[in-house]
């Protein structure tokens, strides 16, 4: 066996088992994300959409200049159509510019604008708190055993400088419920409900 194809047949052998291990990557996460969807109170499209429109809308405030700016952050999410943006800017003008970037994106049924203006932004280390204070809601969200068929994974947690924003299509009960569990969570300063209801 020459030199050139006894390098091509080792490759080969390292490659084939890792290539394995990313096709049961994909499945695994295809098969998560189904799960998800299946739990989910909006259907696979209304899922789609959604995903869909919060990268239109990061994108759109994402390219806009006025916002190239170590203090300026806006998050984009989106949840059957509505669009919640929360982050820090450092003026009235800018929070508002962010809203008019988005607010005409066909699909959007409404826009909350939870945006902190503030000349003292948050740095990388207290946004990755956040990062973990949203994980620890989560985690939290799995106590509420006292109300039927209750799903933590129909809500939606996002976190900036502790102030906490829930989402979610969800009935009146599991919304109160979902806010005191968060309320409790260690460091959470504030609880935002910005839930769609099932009974009205």
């Amino acid at each position: 066996m020459n030199r050139a194809l006894y390098k091509t047949v080792f490759l080969l052998l390292i490659a084939v088992p890792l290539l394995q291990g990313c096709l049961l990557a994909v499945a695994g996460a295809g098969v998560a994300a189904g799960v998800g969807v299946a739990h989910d109170r909006r259907d696979a499209s209304t899922v789609f959409d959604d995903r869909r429109l919060a990268l239109r809308a990061g994108d759109a405030i994402n390219r806009d200049k006025a916002f190239v700016s170590d203090g300026n952050f806006v998050h984009s999410v989106v949840y059957n159509g509505s669009l919640l943006l929360c982050g820090q800017v450092g003026s009235v003008e800018l929070k508002q510019r962010a809203q008019t970037l988005v607010e005409h994106l066909d699909g959007i049924k409404r826009v909350v604008n939870e945006i902190e203006v503030t000349d003292d932004p948050i740095g990388f280390w207290h946004r990755r708190a956040d990062n973990t204070m949203t994980a620890r809601v989560k985690t939290a969200l799995l106590n509420i055993t006292s109300i039927k068929d209750f799903d933590p994974s129909r809500v939606n947690v996002t976190t900036v400088n502790n102030v906490v924003y829930l989402m979610g299509l969800v009935s009146r009960e599991e919304a109160d419920a979902v806010a005191d569990i968060a309320r409790n969570v260690a460091g959470v300063a504030k609880v935002v409900k910005v839930f769609e209801y099932t009974n009205g």
